[in-house]
């Protein structure tokens, strides 16, 4: 929007200016996943540290978005700017004033009637830009109005299942018995989700939390479908798992099935697959599988205790995010898509960035957005968008990819009931719950 700069000017802006750094050279990275205590009380306007922009006037940090003689934005302030920004203004406000900072830098430059000539030409784009922008946020909030009033809730699945089906219908290992291609598959799956879910997707966890300027952005927010839709895959593969081992009668091939899936899950994480992975292992640990004693008395169980070991939740999930950092860093210099692979446990994604908000304010003590903070969330978000770009190597399975997303599951009574019926009660509160269990079904009989 501002007149470019020569070539030259542009070269020596990048090559001087220290605007903004590289994400892992200024945040590193730990096993807590925090950003460093906000700075104290300074009153220039920006203020940088080590080089480093941390906090800043809303004004002054607009002002840094436009180029000028002496100074040029890098794309990383821009994208942890732009991404933050709708918490503390509206998108066609921002436009707005960008638009003016760029006309009043041509009026230094400029004198004359072809300067006020160009002016005008600029005002009349940025203004149509404006009304664009205006047209495309209306729609989509529209849209999202509707799908939110005529969608069905988020299920994936095509039945929840209140008792149990019948003994002749297929399971996963009619379909396929070999764990390293369902892990492909779940991939597939799981790459197809993450490639929905945008950057203002994931700021709205933010900007619905706690907007400033008394909430004058909140009018933007609205529920997240894909967000709810992806969460919601990870629920239904972990009810899938239970149903798929709670279903079967015989002690030999239930056992048999809790082996295949810890090799399943054994094949995600080798390739970076941690969403499906922690699905798997917390279908496993639903209390109706857990409680099989005599079935996991059969289980080699040794593969398990590691895949729990890495997601052990002690220390902030710790043995997770060293698992997931080296990942990361084998994507970075890897060759081919099979070895870029990495699929975050979503949710655990989501809390970090929950948690960033709700430690470090949006505000310091003498006013200024405490640009830090938005640095290390525009971090872990520019990321994940790294990892969602990878192209899935892995031929797509109808016939498998079917059976993840339709297969009818129990829902957590009939997981139960199918447990006890297994397995019988082994102490007095496990009596209880199966006699509770039997009362209801005699009375819906």
């Amino acid at each position: 929007m501002a007149e470019p700069l020569c070539k030259a000017a542009v070269k020596k802006c990048k090559e001087t200016m220290p605007q903004t750094p590289i994400f892992s050279s200024m945040l590193g990275s730990s096993c807590s996943g925090q950003v460093q205590p906000d700075m104290g009380e300074r009153c220039v306007d920006p203020v940088y540290q080590d080089g480093n922009l941390v906090s800043g006037s809303l004004e002054a940090l607009i002002e840094r978005l436009v180029p000028t003689m002496d100074y040029y934005p890098d794309r990383t302030y821009i994208f942890t700017f732009l991404l933050s920004s709708r918490v503390f203004i509206h998108p066609h406000e921002l436009l707005a004033k960008v638009g003016q900072i760029c006309i009043k830098q041509k009026q230094q430059l400029e004198t004359g009637t072809e300067a006020e000539k160009e002016n005008g030409t600029v005002k009349k784009i940025i203004s149509q830009m404006t009304q664009n922008l205006l047209m495309a946020l209306s729609a989509r909030s529209q849209f999202q109005e509707i799908r939110e009033k005529f969608r069905q809730p988020v299920t994936d699945k095509g039945t929840i299942l209140k008792t149990k089906p019948q003994s002749t219908q297929k399971d996963i290992l009619s379909v396929c018995c070999d764990p390293l291609i369902l892990a492909q598959q779940l991939t597939y799956i799981e790459l197809e989700r993450v490639s929905n879910i945008y950057p203002e997707d994931l700021m709205q966890i933010v900007s619905h939390m706690d907007s400033l300027d008394n909430h004058k952005c909140r009018s933007d927010v609205t529920k997240t479908y894909n967000l709810e839709a992806y969460d919601n895959w990870f629920n239904c593969l972990s009810m899938l798992v239970a149903t798929e081992i709670c279903r079967i009668v015989k002690k030999k091939q239930r056992t048999r099935m809790v082996e295949f899936f810890i090799d399943v899950a054994r094949e995600c994480f080798n390739i970076g697959n941690f969403n499906s992975m922690m699905a798997i292992i917390s279908g496993m640990n639903l209390s109706p599988v857990a409680r099989l004693k005599k079935t996991w008395s059969k289980v080699k169980t040794a593969k398990f205790d590691v895949l729990e070991h890495h997601m052990d939740p002690s220390s902030n999930f710790c043995n997770y995010r060293t698992a997931l950092q080296g990942a990361a860093q084998r994507s970075q210099t890897a060759n081919s898509n099979r070895e870029k692979i990495v699929i975050p446990v979503f949710n655990l994604f989501i809390k970090d960035i929950y948690f960033l908000h709700k430690i470090h304010t949006n505000r310091l003590p003498n006013g200024q957005i405490n640009f830090k903070k938005f640095w290390e969330i525009s971090r872990q978000i520019h990321d994940f968008l790294t990892w969602k770009q990878v192209e899935c190597p892995f031929e797509k399975d109808k016939k498998i990819q079917t059976y993840l997303l339709t297969a009818p599951i129990y829902s957590e009574e009939a997981l139960f009931i199918a447990s006890f019926e297994s397995e019988g009660p082994e102490n007095h509160m496990e009596k209880d719950s199966w006699k509770t269990l039997r009362t209801t079904l005699l009375n819906r009989a």
